[in-house]
């Protein structure tokens, strides 16, 4: 099949957030490339912060064209266009979470490792997060 293989996470904890997920994948097909596969929704406590709000989480699998670098711009524009403001930010060099209203990782980019100081593929911190592996082994094993 054309074009690279990428697995995206989602991520919300505002608002109506399986309806978050499902107009955030809308937008992944529209702008970055044909959704494949999506995970089962994975419901979980936020990581890395303290909030009232339990996220809603899913992966998926999408085919493009875009490049790593591309596949960030328009994922981010996504995020800003659903209303996200802030993004993690650092304090003394410790990223400082929130809560959001969509978040997107890029997790995977075919086999293809990138270690830039705003990419970093494969996710860093993926192997920590059962909200992003359980959903990604789903994923995997379809």
């Amino acid at each position: 099949m054309d074009g690279h293989c990428v697995y995206l996470g989602l991520g919300s904890n505002l608002g109506n957030r399986k309806k978050n997920i499902l107009d955030a994948v809308t937008k992944i097909q529209e702008l970055i490339g044909t959704v494949e596969c999506q995970s089962a929704l994975f419901d979980s406590q936020p990581w890395g912060f303290s909030s009232e709000n339990r996220f809603l989480n899913a992966v998926v699998r999408v085919r493009t064209t875009l490049t790593p670098r591309q596949v960030l711009t328009v994922s981010q524009q996504i995020e800003r266009d659903m209303g996200r403001r802030k993004k993690m930010r650092l304090k003394d060099d410790i990223p400082v979470y929130h809560d959001r209203i969509i978040d997107i990782d890029i997790l995977l980019y075919d086999d293809i490792k990138v270690d830039e100081p705003d990419l970093q593929i494969p996710h860093p911190l993926m192997y920590e997060r059962d909200f992003v592996m359980i959903p990604l082994r789903e994923m995997m094993e379809s």
